[in-house]
C-alpha cells in the first residue's frame, strides 16, 4: 500500500523550494523501493515552517519542516514516511500545532488538507453544499441569508455584504456582474492569494451563489499580475467546474446560468479601488471613478455590479451551507465572523491566522507570531497595509473589531499586520507612505497627486530640521487636506500612517513627545 506525501505547491512554498523538495521525495523513495503517493496540498498557513511537509499516517498527519532538499535523505533514515518522529524537524501532528490548532479556520477549513484542483476532495469537506442550497432558495431569500449572517466586506471598507447585495437584486436590468477584487496589493497581505491557490473551488462557489442572489449571469475575477500561480489554478478550476457542471448554461442541472472568467491587472495599485478596478476591466486606464452612481445601479459596462473582495465571497458557501447563525455566532459587537489575519514583516513566526474577531494585536504579536523575528522589541505595528496607521504599545490591548479599530483612528483593513522592532526609523516610515502615495496615485485629484509629492517634501524638512516647527504645522494641514479633499481612499488614508507615526513617536521627526500633538 502506498503511502500519501503532501508536499504544498503554493507560492510561498515555491519559493522556498517545494518543487525541488516533492522531486527529491519521488526520487529518495524510488531509490529505496517505498511506494508513496505524492499529493500537492495547498498551504496550511503557517509559513513559517514552509515547505511544510505532511504524512499520511492512522493517527492524522503528521508534519515536518522547514523541509530542504538535503534534508530529504535523513528523514527517510529517520522513517519519516512512516510518521516516525526521530528527525529535529518532526512537528508531530499538524492539527495539534498551537499555531493552528487555536485558530477558528472557516473560510480556510480546507486550505493545506486538499488537493486546491480536486472536486471529490472539496467536496468531501462540504463544498458545493451552500450552492446546492441556494439553487433551492429565492433570490430575496439569499440575500436576507447573507445580511442576517453579519458578513461585511473584506476587502478594507467593512460595508454589509448583504445590503450591496440587496441593492443589485433591485436594480433592474438585463445584464448583471459579479466582479470579484483579487487584486491583493496592500504589504504583508496574502489572504486572497492562499485562497485562489489553495482552494479556488471555495470562491467559485461564492462568486456562483451571489450570481443566484442578485440575478447575474456573469463574473469576473480580476487578479493581480503579480500572482501568476493563483491565474493559473483559478483558470484551471473554472474549467474543472465547468466541465462538471458547476458553472456554465446549466449550473447542477438547474437551468440558471452563471459564466466566470479571471482577468489580469497590470500592477497599478489603485485598481485595488472598486471602479479603478472596473475601469481596468472595461480596457481602459484605471482611473477612479466619481460617485454617484454607486457600482451596484451602473457599475461595470454601466450595468448594476457586486463587486466584493475574495475573502468576502469565500465566506458565503458556508453561510448558504450552515446558515447565517452559525457564522453570526462568532465575533464580536457589528464585526461577525473570523478575520482571516496575515502577519509579516519583523516577526518570528509569521503567517496565516484566522480568528473571530476579538481576539488581541498583542495576542497575535506574541501568542502567534512568537514576538520579532530580530529578537529585538517590538515597537510599532502596521495594521490594514500600507495605508494603514501605526499602533504603539499602547494600543495592542484593542480587541480587532473595526469599530474598536476606527475609535483609534486606525483600520483592520484586509486584516495585514507588518511588524517592526525598535530599531525602525518611523519618520523613514512616514516618508515611505507619502512617496507610496505620489507613486501609485492614479493622478485624477489635486489632493492625492500634488499632496504626496509636497507631503514627501515636508518629511524631508522636517528630519532636516529645517524650519522644523513650522514644517510640522504644514504637514498636518497637507494631511487635512488629502483626508477630506480626495477622491478615493488611496490620498484619503495616506495620512493615516503618516499622523499615527508622527503622533505616536514624535522623536524619530526630532520633537519631543506632546509637540504638536493631533486634538
Amino acid at each position: 500500500m502506498s503511502i500519501r506525501i503532501y508536499v504544498p505547491g503554493d507560492s510561498a512554498a515555491l519559493a522556498l523550494g517545494a518543487d525541488m523538495v516533492a522531486d527529491a521525495i519521488v526520487a529518495e523513495a524510488s531509490a529505496r523501493g517505498v511506494e508513496i503517493e505524492l499529493v500537492r496540498n495547498g498551504t496550511r498557513g503557517l509559513l513559517y515552517l514552509e515547505p511544510l511537509v505532511e504524512v499520511a499516517t492512522a493517527s492524522g498527519r503528521v508534519g515536518y519542516g522547514p523541509v530542504d532538499v538535503a534534508d530529504v535523505p535523513g528523514l527517510f533514515e529517520a522513517g519519516f514516511h512512516l510518521g516516525q518522529d526521530g528527525h529535529p524537524l518532526a512537528l508531530g501532528l499538524v492539527e495539534q500545532i498551537p499555531y493552528l490548532a487555536k485558530q477558528q479556520r472557516l473560510t480556510f477549513a480546507r486550505a493545506g488538507i486538499t488537493d486546491p484542483l480536486s472536486l471529490a476532495d472539496y467536496e468531501a469537506m462540504d463544498g458545493y453544499k451552500g450552492l446546492r442550497n441556494a439553487l433551492g432558495m429565492e433570490p430575496a431569500a439569499i440575500v436576507a441569508a447573507v445580511t442576517a449572517s453579519g458578513l461585511r466586506g473584506r476587502g478594507g471598507a467593512a460595508f454589509p455584504t448583504g445590503i450591496k447585495w440587496n441593492t443589485v437584486l433591485k436594480a433592474q436590468a438585463a445584464q448583471k456582474y459579479i466582479v470579484c477584487n483579487a487584486d491583493e496589493g496592500d504589504s504583508g497581505t496574502f489572504a486572497d492569494r492562499i485562497v485562489m491557490e489553495s482552494d479556488p473551488f471555495v470562491l467559485i462557489e461564492g462568486m456562483t451563489i451571489a450570481g443566484l442572489a442578485v440575478g447575474a449571469t456573469r463574473g469576473y475575477i480580476y487578479v493581480r499580475s503579480e500572482y501568476p500561480h493563483a491565474i493559473d489554478q483559478l483558470n484551471r478550476a473554472i474549467g474543472i467546474a465547468q466541465a462538471n457542471g458547476y458553472l456554465g448554461v446549466d449550473v447542477m442541472g438547474s437551468g440558471r446560468t452563471f459564466h466566470l472568467e479571471v482577468r489580469k491587472g497590470a500592477g497599478a495599485y489603485i485598481c485595488g479601488e472598486e471602479t479603478a478596478l472596473l475601469e481596468s476591466i472595461e480596457g481602459k486606464r484605471g482611473v477612479v471613478r466619481a460617485k454617484p452612481p454607486l457600482p451596484a445601479l451602473s457599475g461595470l459596462f454601466g450595468q448594476p455590479t457586486v463587486i466584493n473582495n475574495v475573502l468576502s465571497l469565500a465566506a458565503v458557501p458556508l453561510i448558504l451551507d450552515k446558515g447565517a447563525a452559525y457564522y453570526q455566532d462568532y465575533g464580536m459587537g457589528r464585526s461577525r465572523g473570523t478575520l482571516p489575519v496575515q502577519l509579516a514583516g519583523n516577526i518570528k513566526h509569521g503567517g496565516l491566522i484566522e480568528l473571530a474577531f476579538g481576539v488581541t494585536l498583542r495576542d497575535i504579536l506574541y501568542e502567534y507570531g512568537g514576538g520579532s523575528a530580530s529578537g529585538r522589541p517590538i515597537k510599532a505595528v502596521q495594521v490594514g497595509g500600507p495605508l494603514g496607521a501605526y499602533l504603539p504599545e499602547s494600543q495592542w490591548d484593542t480587541p480587532l473589531d473595526y469599530e474598536a479599530f476606527a475609535s483609534l483612528w486606525a483600520v483592520l483593513g484586509h486584516g495585514g499586520i507588518v511588524v517592526h522592532d525598535d530599531s525602525a526609523d518611523m519618520a523613514k516610515l512616514a516618508r515611505y507612505a507619502m512617496e507610496f502615495c505620489a507613486i501609485e496615485s492614479c493622478g485624477k485629484c489635486t489632493p492625492c497627486r500634488i499632496g504626496s509629492t509636497r507631503g514627501v517634501e515636508v518629511i524631508d524638512k522636517i528630519t532636516a530640521n529645517e524650519d522644523r516647527p513650522k514644517q510640522v504645522i504644514l504637514l498636518r494641514s497637507l494631511c487635512d487636506t488629502m483626508l477630506n479633499g480626495s477622491l478615493c481612499a488611496m490620498g484619503g488614508m495616506t495620512p493615516y500612517p503618516v499622523l499615527s507615526a508622527l503622533n505616536h513617536f514624535p522623536q524619530d521627526f526630532g520633537q519631543v513627545a506632546g509637540d504638536q500633538q493631533a486634538a
